[in-house]
């Protein structure tokens, strides 16, 4: 068997995978942090609009990006997406995600902070529901009874469609389940870690878990801050804000092993290299849409490949071997 383009569709043909057996997802979540920061309102607006065209209808966002970014408060990449929404240009697919508990005036996951929280994102985007809301960062301060019960709330009275979460421990994730069989409240559909080819940690507790529990694994950080696109090269100066975390896993040969894995494979498919990344997440078993940004157009055809491409289970050991520790 080789490695090939897949063309396996739904009936619209585009490829689709199950999130959590509640919604049908393209198969690469776009990513959005870069949206009010390091894109502009036009950017964002042509990034939607190629990735949809392509297939594309799953948006992550979250209500505080990019507060971390100079002269920002958080909440820019929803508006910037409630902008392109109010254009009537998105498919009738379309699903978006968006995360509370970092926004600078939401901190935390306490029941009103939450429906406060929710209120302004529906708001910024211009939607009268929150196709899946996620728990974005444990709130340890507030009892989790409490939390669960309010995400579920929410679900009951329309304004989220599906509960999921992000950052939790193994522990938490398996005491929110717990919560939730037990109190009748609504289940989880997904879980977003940080996982890639250059950060495996979850493959230890973490991805059996998702497994064991039903959960949908929608990885953040998928291509390593950048560094898994091949554009990170000894001797080779990149401007963005995050070259000098993606530039530090060139530090160790397992970078290079990498990069020359991914090179191999992503030559014999004509495709780029961060597209073959992605589809090795894809090929991880409950795996079902890694998050991957882009900041303009021209990055978007990279991860409507990775949607589509079908790795032999060689390279996938190539690749899986190569980035071990």
């Amino acid at each position: 068997m080789k490695s090939s383009l897949d063309t396996s569709a739904t009936g619209n043909g585009h490829p689709r995978r199950s999130l959590g057996g509640a919604l049908d997802v393209f198969p690469v979540a776009l990513g959005t942090n870069p949206f009010g920061w390091t894109s502009s309102d036009d950017e964002a607006a042509e990034v939607l609009d190629a990735y949809t065209a392509g297939g594309g209808n799953f948006i992550d966002t979250a209500d505080s990006y990019p507060h971390w970014a100079e002269g920002r408060s958080g909440g820019e990449s929803e508006q910037a997406i409630g902008r392109w929404l109010a254009g009537g240009r998105a498919p009738d697919d379309l699903i978006i995600a968006t995360k509370v508990a970092q926004h600078p005036e939401f901190l935390g996951l306490s029941p009103d902070n939450v429906r406060a929280a929710a209120d302004a994102s529906l708001r910024r985007l211009g939607v009268e529901r929150i196709d899946v809301y996620y728990a974005h960062f444990d709130d340890e301060a507030t009892p989790l009874t409490e939390t669960v019960r309010v995400f579920s709330s929410l679900v009951d009275e329309g304004l989220v469609g599906h509960v999921a979460i992000s950052n939790y421990s193994p522990q938490r994730l398996r005491e929110w389940m717990e919560i939730t069989e037990r109190e009748g409240f609504h289940r989880p559909i997904a879980h977003q870690p940080h996982y890639s080819l250059m950060e495996r940690g979850i493959e230890a507790d973490l991805l059996p878990l998702d497994r064991e529990l039903g959960l949908s694994v929608v990885p953040y950080f998928s291509l390593a801050k950048g560094f898994l696109t091949g554009k990170y090269r000894p001797g080779v100066q990149i401007d963005s804000p995050r070259a000098p975390q993606a530039s530090a896993y060139l530090e160790t040969p397992r970078g290079e092993r990498v990069l020359a894995a991914l090179d191999g494979i992503s030559g014999r498919l004509k495709v780029e290299p961060g597209a073959v990344a992605l589809a090795w997440l894809l090929a991880q078993p409950g795996v079902v849409a890694p998050i991957a940004s882009a900041r303009n157009a021209s990055q978007v055809p990279m991860l409507l490949d990775a949607a589509r491409i079908s790795l032999d289970p060689s390279e996938v050991e190539e690749l899986t071997r190569a980035a071990a520790a």
